[in-house]
């Protein structure tokens, strides 16, 4: 008699609450062979089902040392070190029946696993282990990683299995097979190994294939009386492209009268969901891309086209212009993929293909590209003044990875500069497949990418913000990060990580160059060059010999005068360059109409109900709005304290600023609006930027989306409306980021043939940024902020960390419990050498109804803040009490 065989195991990291790292069995209904280290699996735990990841395969028993909560934060690498071997992060094994497996002192019941959810998995084992690492990095789970990055259809459980051996198909709810027997399931099983079986989305019926968009910008002419009209508008108007389904769950099966109504009446069209993302393709592109691409994703041609199901994946047939004509869409809105190649073509920033380099630049090119197949991980840095001609060198770059069958990586901090990214490409690299990846795209487009991409096997360039840095691309041979110094690439709520690091990483993992490139780099990323950790390659020149406009300060006005919030100098600027024929740029990092809506009767302020914060009038959409947890009320209402209806809007936002401006000047001026609310109709920030580009107006007004990348030769003024935002805000970064706002803001003038003026409108013409940004002198203002920061011990001569700890206002034991964490932070911090700082409450001390404290932190190496975190939180009896800790943090608010 043969002796018993434990099953064979598996760690599983959960996609949802807990976000732990359990152990399961493989079922006896699948061979072995079914399973595989990144396939996402369906696991039962407690009365549910949930997605996980398969992090490993196990031949023998658990032993109990692997069994307990451990996340090696003491063997984590700081910032992602690859050489670094840490633990596994896993947390305790799931209770359940079926097997059992005997240890050393502890019996365990373990559960099999129910069901695959894909056959070839979508994850890597590289990607695997860049999970890991941020896990370790963050002091969390892989499971937990994965679910942040993962787009969310492929963290459900409501999907289908159709089954195909009895002649017909029959669907099947992976939930509902838990009630089947070993018997059935063995039956299935069967079929799913024969290939007989596929998994398919519950969502796949017309109501999820179906987007409901607006077709119009408020106002809308709707009656005050259809309130549901008006929800359903706004509802639209803050959460952009939907689908049907989603609008319905959302609002209510009663709503749907409500769409066809406003269907009908042009205010909302309805469009397939993967509409926007496609070039028209031919009834025959299906066919061709079976013949492009085998059975297991492998290219078989030289040329690979557009994959059906989502456009994402372009390859155009090349036309007169490199870009295939599309189709006459249904839909009044454009997106990236799109716009027509004229449109393209106005908002790229190269010259055409065929362009000779200027000595700088190919001295940087060259410096680059032996890098860039070395065979070596390597980090450079491309320091340039604006107009020095960059993008030109990303791209010329990016077409030799692709040549050497390399896939590149081409991110921009905001989806604005991600757009010019993805024209320039089109412009010219029109042979290359390419994908456009960001936020604003629907969670359908964003899972099919992901889907594409990770059985796409050819090499192909991703153009996108920072979550692009998680699509599984192979072969990555390149990683550019455009703008390196924006705030942006660092994500600070929910699943918190920097993409430079990520990136860093990334690089690592596959030898690949990473390219960081800005006019006014971090000051980090600048120090790390001047001290030799980084090469450096500069660009000292504007291409075509244009030289930096000329800046003024310019007093604001103590007061908003009739023409709001520009100086007279500022006014008679820019009438002079309207009536020139040039085009100028406005600047104010303030959206809406007012900041502040102050009642008459009482004096008090209009605040939002959830957040210490005043409530911005958007006199546009008629709403008052809280532009931090995005509540919102209509206007005209009731003042909350004394229930008067006499409101005076206070202060200016980009609205209220475009509405002075068409006022100032004659009929038929254009003037355009480029902020978030302008920009939520999907294929509007597109359409902003080629009007302007193309000149059908003489003056764009925006927040900091305009301040950077992008190039309009006719620009001949650029005035910053209210330069003092943020210089003063409570972080140490306020005057680094303020002197890159505007430097970059700068360099938008004069990039063609008439040279530039810029006007910094203040009131503090005092503050020693303003002599650095007056000259362009990043190093000098570089060297005064590093002496300021050696001073008072900040990055880079210290790391940062910042604990954020929130809770309920209804917890009447919150106060308590963060006066006993304070004590054993400051214990902590001597026992590991850290200094603590706090905790305090936090600049913003009352948001989306919770109150907030922060506690800084200083150390010589993260690895101590990680262990000074561990000891305090790891087992704390917390209550209500929230922590999360970022490291290197951006956002101190």
């Amino acid at each position: 008699m043969q002796p018993h065989q434990p099953p064979r195991l598996a760690k599983i990291a959960i996609l949802s609450p807990p976000y732990g790292a359990l152990t399961y069995h493989l079922p006896g209904w699948l061979d072995e062979s079914q399973w595989r280290e990144g396939q996402r699996v369906a696991v039962p735990m407690g009365k549910g089902l949930r997605v996980g990841v398969i992090l490993g395969l196990e031949n023998e028993g658990v032993d109990e040392e692997n069994c307990g909560c451990s996340h090696g934060l003491d063997s984590g690498p700081a910032c992602l070190c690859p050489n670094a071997t840490p633990q596994d992060s896993s947390a305790p094994d799931s209770p359940a029946a079926d097997s059992t497996l005997s240890l050393a002192r502890k019996k365990f019941t373990l559960k099999p696993i129910l069901w695959p959810l894909e056959r070839e998995p979508l994850i890597s084992s590289s990607y695997l282990e860049l999970a890991r690492q941020l896990a370790l990095r963050h002091t969390t789970t892989p499971g937990r990683i994965l679910a942040g990055v993962l787009p969310a259809g492929l963290r459900t459980a409501k999907v289908k299995i159709r089954f195909f051996g009895s002649g017909r198909p029959v669907d099947i709810q992976v939930k509902d097979l838990q009630s089947k027997t070993d018997e059935d399931l063995k039956a299935c099983g069967g079929q799913w190994e024969r290939g007989e079986a596929q998994v398919i989305a519950t969502g796949w019926s017309a109501p999820d294939q179906e987007i409901c968009v607006l077709a119009h910008d408020p106002p809308w002419p709707v009656r005050p009386v259809a309130k549901q009209q008006i929800a359903l508008l706004e509802h639209l108007f803050t959460h952009g492209a939907v689908t049907r389904r989603s609008v319905l769950a959302s609002l209510g099966n009663e709503f749907a009268a409500t769409l066809r109504t406003l269907v009908d009446r042009g205010l909302v069209c309805i469009r397939p969901a993967d509409e926007p993302f496609s070039f028209g393709l031919e009834p025959d592109d299906e066919k061709e891309l079976a013949l492009c691409l085998g059975p297991d994703g492998a290219s078989k041609a030289h040329v690979v086209p557009v994959l059906p199901d989502t456009g994402f994946l372009h390859h155009p047939q090349a036309g007169r212009d490199g870009v295939r004509t599309p189709q006459p869409s249904r839909s009044t809105d454009a997106s990236p993929s799109t716009l027509p190649p004229a449109s393209l073509s106005a908002l790229s920033t190269v010259p055409e293909p065929e362009f000779a380099f200027t000595p700088e630049q190919r001295e940087a090119f060259d410096k680059l590209s032996r890098s860039l197949f070395s065979g070596k991980p390597a980090t450079e840095l491309l320091f340039g003044i604006t107009g020095s001609g960059k993008t030109a060198i990303y791209l010329e770059l990016a077409r030799k990875a692709l040549d050497g069958g390399k896939s590149v990586l081409l991110l921009a901090p905001e989806v604005a500069l991600a757009l010019k990214l993805w024209a320039d490409v089109e412009r010219c690299i029109p042979s290359a497949v390419r994908v456009l990846f960001h936020g604003y795209q629907s969670a359908g487009a964003r899972e099919t990418a992901f889907r594409n991409l990770a059985r796409f096997k050819g090499p192909v360039i991703i153009v996108g913000t920072r979550s692009a840095l998680f699509l599984p691309g192979r072969d990555i041979g390149l990683i550019i990060l455009d703008e390196e110094h924006d705030a942006s690439f660092k994500q600070d709520e929910g699943l918190i990580y920097q993409a430079k690091e990520v990136a860093w990483y990334r690089a690592m993992q596959d030898n690949a160059l990473l390219v960081l490139g800005s006019a006014t780099p971090d000051i980090k990323s600048f120090y790390a060059a001047a001290t030799g950790l980084v090469p450096m390659h500069r660009l000292a020149n504007r291409v075509g010999g244009g030289s930096l406009p000329k800046v003024e300060l310019v007093i604001m006005p103590k007061s908003a005068g009739p023409r709001g919030l520009l100086a007279e100098e500022s006014q008679r600027a820019l009438h002079e360059t309207v009536a020139r024929g040039e085009q100028a740029v406005i600047l104010l990092n303030r959206r809406g109409y007012a900041p502040i809506l102050c009642c008459l009767d009482c004096g008090k302020t209009a605040k939002c109900p959830h957040c210490d914060i005043s409530l911005a009038y958007h006199k546009g959409r008629e709403r008052l709005l809280c532009h931090y947890c995005g509540w919102s009320a209509h206007f005209p209402c009731k003042c909350s304290e004394c229930r008067g209806f006499h409101f005076l809007p206070m202060g200016q936002g980009t609205e209220k600023l475009e509405e002075d401006l068409l006022t100032a000047f004659p009929a038929g001026t254009g003037i355009l609006r480029l902020d978030r609310d302008s920009t939520r109709r999907p294929g509007r920030m597109q359409e902003i930027l080629a009007g302007f580009a193309a000149k059908d107006a003489s003056v764009l007004v925006g927040t900091q989306m305009l301040s950077k990348g992008h190039h309009f030769p006719d620009v001949t003024l650029v005035v910053v409306a209210d330069a003092d935002l943020g210089l003063n805000l409570p972080d140490y970064r306020a005057a680094e980021r303020t002197f890159q706002l505007l430097l970059q803001s700068s360099g938008r003038a004069g990039r063609g043939k008439i040279p530039g003026r810029v006007l910094i409108q203040t009131r503090d013409p005092s503050h020693y940024c303003w002599q650095y940004v007056k000259t362009a002198d990043y190093e000098g203002f570089y060297e005064e902020e590093l002496a300021l920061r050696k001073r008072r011990r900040y990055p880079p001569f210290v790391r940062l960390g910042l604990i954020r700890l929130s809770y309920p206002a209804d917890y009447d034991q919150g106060a308590e419990v963060i006066q006993s964490l304070a004590l054993k932070l400051r214990a902590a911090g001597k026992e590991h050498g850290v200094a603590v700082l706090g905790p305090a409450p936090a600049p913003l001390a009352f948001l989306k109804g919770k109150k907030r404290f922060n506690c800084l932190l200083k150390a010589a190496d993260w690895s101590q803040i990680r262990a000074l975190y561990n000891a305090v939180f790891l087992k704390a009896r917390l209550g209500k009490i929230t922590p999360a800790l970022d490291l290197d943090p951006v956002n101190m608010m």
